[in-house]
Order: structure tokens, then C-alpha cells, then sequence
């Protein structure tokens, strides 16, 4: 685990700091310098400022303007827009269709982070960087969550509120971060969901509780990653900028600065 210290701790070993930069894809090492002697440029929490340090990309975190940068090119990180009727997860026993087949296509092996119910489509990310997804899964570590979802009825502002002030369920309380109505007509709502549970169909049951069953739901955004145009069942490797604000969120809360 990467410590922090003091500008002139750096390893005398490691590599050059612009070269890692510069091989991380941050910018070429003549913009990487100049990122350096701007001021910014963090090794494990400290501004660094001088062109001679040396790091180690094994161990030592890299951050440019406050967003960290991932060091091992293999690890990969990808989008998926996943359809309903597929299991969130790599194999099923039950020969239904799972996530192997989106996943096959890339080198690295990969695994999904979390999952989205049979019958939900969106957003789900994969990724063979187990540190990171262990942390962005873990229910505790709290990651905001967008859904769309349709719901049979015409939902009144009070339901939102009640979805926001919070309901009580069968496994205990819980309330929406955010609760928006986005359109209704013909009998049928779309709402907007944002919260931070990871409890198993919980903005299902949530709705199914306050008296409006849903008939479709898709998640729309996974803490700073939005599916944006991305079409159902397609997939794609996270920008850099992407990469970089789910690094950042992934960093224990104690080395954040």
C-alpha cells in the first residue's frame, strides 16, 4: 500500500515521473512536465513540483488535478448496456443468458461490478481490477444509483416525497437520495430514482410499496458514470476522464484529500 511522505521521499530507483505520465497516456512528457512544475501533480497525496522524482507504478498513487491515473495497463475497464432477460453474472446454471458473452470479447477477464436484476437493463460496469470493484460493490462505501423507471398509475409529488422521507420494508427502512417525476400519461408514470442502497430489487419494492407497481426499469447512471447513448447490449471502455473520477471514488476515504 502506497504511504505518504514528503516531495523529496520519492524512490531513487523507480522510474521517472514524466515517463510514467507519459506511458499512462496522461500527455506526452513535455505537457507532463509542465503539469508537474504547475503544481498539478500528486504522488500518494503530495503535490510534486520538481522534475527529477521518481515513482514506483506498482505502489505509488497517481493523481493529475485531483483525479487519480491508473498505472497497470491491464487492467480494463468497460461500460455495458445490459438487456433484460440477461443474469448478472459470468456463468448460469440455469443455461439462461449471462454477461460471458459481453465479456468475451475483450482480453483481460472480466467481472461484473454489482448486479442489475433479470427483468432490469442498464448500466453495469465490468472490470478485472478486483480492489476497485470490491470497493464500489460494497454496500457500506454507499454509491449513488439513477434509475428510469415506468410505473403503472399517476404519481403524485406526495409519493415522491414519501419515497425521499422514507418507507419502511420488509428488511427495514429505507428512503430515495432523490425522486423525480419525469412524465405521466395513459395511466403510467416515469419516475427518476436516485439512492445509494444496494439491497436486492430495492426500487422495485420501493414503488411496489408506495402503490405503483413498475414495468420497466433501466439504470442510468452508477456513481459518476452515466450510460448516456450507449445502446442496449453494446459496450465500451471507459474515457480516461471516466477512469480517473471511479479511481478517485474507489480511494478509501482516509487518503482523500
Amino acid at each position: 500500500m502506497a504511504t505518504g511522505g514528503s516531495e523529496s521521499g520519492g524512490s531513487e530507483t523507480g522510474e521517472r515521473l514524466q515517463k510514467v505520465m507519459a506511458a499512462a497516456g496522461v500527455a506526452s512528457r513535455r505537457v507532463s512536465e509542465e503539469l508537474i512544475v504547475a503544481g498539478r501533480v500528486k504522488v500518494n497525496g503530495t503535490v510534486v513540483t520538481t522534475l527529477g522524482r521518481r515513482i514506483d507504478p506498482e505502489n505509488d498513487v497517481l493523481e493529475v488535478d485531483d483525479s487519480v491515473v491508473q498505472l497497470d495497463a491491464s487492467k480494463q475497464y468497460v461500460m455495458l448496456n445490459k438487456p433484460t432477460g440477461v443474469v448478472s453474472s459470468m456463468h448460469d446454471d440455469r443455461g439462461r443468458p449471462d454477461l460471458q458473452s459481453f465479456a468475451e470479447q475483450y482480453e483481460e477477464r472480466l467481472f461484473n461490478v454489482g448486479r442489475l436484476d433479470f427483468d432490469t437493463s442498464g448500466l453495469l460496469l465490468l472490470t478485472n481490477d478486483g480492489a476497485t470493484a470490491n470497493v464500489l460493490a460494497h454496500p457500506s462505501f454507499g454509491v449513488t444509483k439513477t434509475y428510469i423507471a415506468t410505473v403503472r398509475g399517476s404519481v403524485m409529488p406526495g409519493t415522491l416525497q414519501r419515497l425521499t422521507r422514507g418507507i419502511e420494508l420488509e428488511d427495514g427502512p429505507i428512503q430515495a437520495d432523490r425522486a423525480k417525476l419525469v412524465q405521466a400519461s395513459g395511466g403510467s408514470s416515469i419516475v427518476e430514482v436516485t439512492l445509494h442502497s444496494g439491497r436486492n430489487r430495492i426500487v422495485r419494492r420501493m414503488l411496489d410499496e408506495v402503490g405503483h407497481p413498475v414495468t420497466a426499469l433501466v439504470r442510468r447512471q452508477f456513481g459518476p458514470l452515466h450510460l448516456g447513448t450507449l445502446k442496449s447490449g453494446a459496450t465500451r471502455e471507459l474515457t480516461k476522464i471516466e477512469l480517473g473520477q471511479v479511481l478517485t471514488l474507489a480511494r478509501p476515504k482516509s487518503e482523500r484529500t
